[in-house]
């Protein structure tokens, strides 16, 4: 099997082999994502349980991405200077002890630094996962495994979500993280016999300076550095709203907790189902047109979702699915925009550069959010109003910065003679 990496498996995998990988890759994809998202919906259980207040379920919210965010920054650097699968096992076992110690926690402090090590640990495999899928899959079939891995995302949201929540109900904040550990450790057990091992890399001399020098490039480049803030103010939009849905709707709107499921489910299969049509339509009508329509939509559901009174349950599920289903699908467009303006030869750094600044300013919009966001005694939120107005204020910033991406089509140009192609 040929591979336009380094490392590369010792033979090519039968198309059963690949299966079975894919899976496991999913499966992977699926624990730490879910890992992730968990905190979010169970805030009205947690935060009375551990007695802490909004500023500090916002760090709770937070210390994952800022921690993943570091060591994504260093991964970017070290990764290529270790053999793929080793490093994917002890990064994951790592993940699978950090997320079973977030149960045993017995209060705020501790559970605080077991969601960092969690983040520390997880915030590396989402990248090593689709670096996986390039070393070991063939070009032509490429694609389409990158995507049978990140359905284990849209699996966190329609399924996982939903079932850690019906566990919190019943059992406690602590149930998740348990079963979490558990499916995990599963998918640990297939990894160490379906990944297959690699190659050694190159001399690790040579990958320090490489690396060094493509960060270099790619942070002085200035239509890279546009694509880096906006992504970033895209993630910082989100982030100020969505970790206080659950505290929103339970306190001010009058949802129960065994109501959220459905929020969660409806908003994840919405989002699921609509993400092709949303990429079509990016190819068909310009990336850049699509990404301003969307995002200009996108905008109504924030505010709705951020100022909805105590209405019937029907109304709210059409105003948070609308809210999920807009509010990810901006983000299709968005990333095609932005991978579009980087050199090829620059994708790797900047990719890994990127994911570790938007888990910065998404652990960054959970901070201010909780600044602006304070529970009252009768359990209402209070801000929540201007915490939507921030996201749509930003929102409009990505707009404009939107059309100031030069993409890149054709034959690679020489830096600083970008030619745009057409949006």
């Amino acid at each position: 099997m040929t591979s336009n990496h380094p490392h590369m498996a010792n033979s090519p995998l039968s198309l059963q082999q690949e299966k079975r990988l894919l899976f496991t890759l999913a499966g992977i994809q699926f624990s730490h994502i879910l890992d992730f998202m968990i905190m979010m919906p169970i805030g009205p259980v947690l935060m009375p349980a551990l007695g802490i207040n909004t500023a500090q379920f916002a760090w709770l919210l937070s210390i994952y991405t800022l921690m993943a965010a570091a060591s994504g920054l260093v991964a970017a650097a070290f990764v290529d200077l270790f053999e793929r699968k080793k490093m994917l096992l002890v990064l994951f076992s790592l993940f699978v002890l950090a997320t079973l110690s977030c149960a045993l926690a017995p209060n705020y402090q501790t559970l605080l630094i077991t969601r960092g090590l969690a983040g520390v640990f997880g915030g590396v495999l989402g990248a090593m996962l689709q670096t996986l899928v390039a070393d070991l899959i063939p070009f032509e079939r490429r694609g389409q495994a990158s995507g049978t891995v990140m359905s284990g995302t849209a699996a966190a949201t329609v399924l996982g979500v939903p079932t850690s929540l019906f566990l919190t109900n019943g059992i406690g904040w602590q149930a998740p993280f348990v079963v979490i550990g558990a499916v995990a450790s599963l998918f640990l057990l297939l990894a160490m016999r379906d990944i297959p091992s690699l190659s050694k890399p190159p001399a690790m001399q040579r990958h320090w300076r490489q690396a060094a020098h493509n960060m270099q490039t790619v942070l002085t480049n200035s239509n890279h550095v546009t694509g880096l803030v906006f992504m970033a103010l895209g993630a910082f939009s989100t982030f100020t709203v969505i970790p206080y849905l659950t505290l929103y709707l339970t306190g001010n709107v009058g949802l129960s907790m065994a109501q959220m499921p459905w929020v969660y489910m409806l908003g994840g299969l919405a989002s699921f189902l609509s993400a092709r049509r949303i990429g079509n339509l990016a190819d068909r009508w310009g990336k850049v047109r699509s990404y301003r329509l969307i995002a200009t939509l996108s905008m109504v559901p924030i505010l709705l979702q951020t100022h909805l009174p105590a209405v019937a349950f029907g109304w709210v599920l059409l105003c948070s699915t609308l809210f999920f289903m807009i509010g990810t699908g901006r983000a299709i467009p968005a990333m095609a925009i932005t991978i579009s303006a980087i050199q090829p030869p620059l994708r790797g750094t900047f990719m890994s550069l990127n994911a570790a600044i938007q888990q910065l300013a998404c652990g960054a919009a959970a901070l201010v959010g909780g600044l602006i966001i304070t529970q009252l005694s009768d359990g209402n939120l209070s801000g929540y109003g201007h915490a939507g107005w921030l996201a749509v204020g930003l929102t409009w910033l990505t707009i404009v910065l939107a059309g100031r991406i030069q993409m890149l089509s054709g034959p690679m140009p020489a830096p600083g003679s970008h030619k745009p192609s057409a949006a």
